[in-house]
């Protein structure tokens, strides 16, 4: 080795067969993009030729109408949800009817409640007065007045009454009118609950 003289590095040589190959690849690459330009093959690689239908319609006019058919298929989903929020609002107010009348109802069954009350207290006060008036009335009178009534009806008014008015009114009845009577009130006894 000589001084001053710088030494490259080595660099590896390809092989014989390599540097063949190489001219090779190119020429088929070439090769193939001839073909392609000369067979349209540019428009498959582009994409475009995935679009045209089978019936060979222009890719355009493919895309249009898919574009078209997904318009209309949106616009019947969105009529559909119309369709399905209108009848959901309905259901609402239905619902909402319901409920007002619902509480109508309940607030006019408990009015009637209130007044079938009064009424019958009114009717059992009634009763009450009208039994104390025949106990203060003299038997004799009182019994003429009961055999002339019916035996369920009088029964009511001599339930009501102590039982010493009630004893004096039923020993001047006749004994059939008085029977019936007492037949009536052991009968409304008997029904009565025990527990």
């Amino acid at each position: 080795m000589t001084v001053g003289m710088t030494t490259r590095p080595a660099v590896p040589r390809r092989p014989a067969g390599a540097r063949r190959v190489l001219p090779l690849v190119a020429g088929l690459l070439v090769a193939s993009a001839l073909l392609r330009l000369g067979l349209g093959a540019d428009r498959v690689l582009a994409g475009e030729g995935a679009v045209a239908t089978v019936e060979g319609s222009a890719p355009e006019t493919g895309t249009a109408e898919l574009l078209a058919a997904f318009a209309a298929r949106e616009a019947r989903v969105a009529a559909r949800e119309a369709g399905a929020e209108a009848r959901l609002a309905e259901i609402e107010a239905a619902r909402a009817d319901l409920a007002a009348q619902v509480a109508r109802l309940e607030a006019a069954d408990q009015a009637l409640s209130a007044t079938l009350a009064i009424a019958d207290t009114a009717a059992a006060a009634d009763l009450a007065q009208l039994a104390a008036v025949y106990e203060a009335m003299k038997p004799q009178d009182a019994a003429l007045l009961f055999a002339a009534m019916d035996p369920a009806f009088s029964a009511g008014f001599l339930g009501l009454m102590r039982a010493e008015g009630a004893a004096a009114i039923m020993t001047n009845l006749e004994p059939e009118a008085a029977y019936a009577i007492s037949a009536v009130l052991a009968g409304r006894n008997a029904r009565a609950p025990t527990e």
